[in-house]
């Protein structure tokens, strides 16, 4: 029997409305499945529509046309039910390591000590135990996004939208986060779903790839990654990978004129 999916989103469109203006059609009839324990990425043009579909899917915008289900459930208020990082780690300058991923305990309303208490395991547990009373200003951009992908989890573990969260760092850091987000996953046996735009960044952490159109987006193609997991860097080098990255180059090339498909 299929394992049921943790997130569907069905025939999905969205237009910005804009004074004096014809709306703009940013979604166009786009539907997926995420299923539990996935990674999947969202690759596609520049201002093609990829963090709209976040920001409908976490509730902060709603649709004009389509249906999504959270773990089975129709969902129309969706607030709280994702935990959402930004490309930017937005970490509060005045707090500490701690404090920041305190507040992802403290959002749900839990009590003080026990958001504390539950903070400190998630930073012992992976890796940031020694930094918990530094402040935000004192940390590199890399230990800037673990301490903001921690703080994403303390707020929602059961579905992660990540939006491009590595893209402003350099290459030796991004693939140090590659790993990192990839112990957690398997770790606390997350479904993530993330946008990027590096395809090599796409294929290394997914399970697979939806393939968006220039605006508006539609699905063009989905790509199952065949590689085994646990991913490794020496994978980025291999024949599979390299045969995999030059198929959803060519797909991104081609996306103008695919039309678009449902999984």
């Amino acid at each position: 029997m299929r394992k049921k999916p943790k997130l569907v989103v069905n025939h999905l469109s969205y237009c910005y409305k804009r004074a004096n203006k014809q709306p703009l059609q940013v979604i166009d009839n786009i539907s997926l499945k995420i299923f539990n324990n996935e990674v999947v990425s969202l690759i596609g043009p520049s201002g093609c529509g990829k963090s709209t579909i976040f920001n409908i899917v976490s509730g902060i915008l709603n649709e004009d046309k389509g249906k999504i289900e959270i773990n089975g459930l129709k969902e129309k208020s969706r607030r709280g039910k994702c935990g959402y990082m930004f490309q930017e780690p937005l970490l509060f300058r005045w707090r500490s390591v701690l404090e920041n991923v305190m507040l992802g305990y403290e959002i749900k309303e839990m009590l003080k000590q026990q958001a504390k208490n539950k903070a400190l395991n998630l930073l012992k547990e992976f890796g940031l135990f020694e930094y918990a009373n530094l402040y935000s200003n004192t940390l590199s951009g890399g230990m800037k996004q673990k301490v903001a992908l921690l703080r994403t989890i303390a707020f929602n573990s059961s579905l992660l939208l990540l939006d491009e969260p590595f893209g402003p760092l350099d290459a030796i850091t991004r693939s140090e986060l590659h790993l990192y987000l990839l112990a957690i996953w398997k770790k606390l046996k997350l479904t993530i779903i993330l946008t990027t735009h590096d395809i090599r960044e796409a294929i290394f952490l997914s399970d697979r790839v939806y393939v968006l159109s220039k605006k508006p987006a539609r699905i063009i193609d989905c790509l199952k990654i065949t590689l085994p997991r646990p991913r490794k860097l020496e994978d980025l080098t291999s024949e599979k990978f390299v045969s995999l990255e030059k198929r959803l180059m060519s797909l991104l090339k081609q996306s103008h004129n695919k039309k678009d498909i449902s999984h």
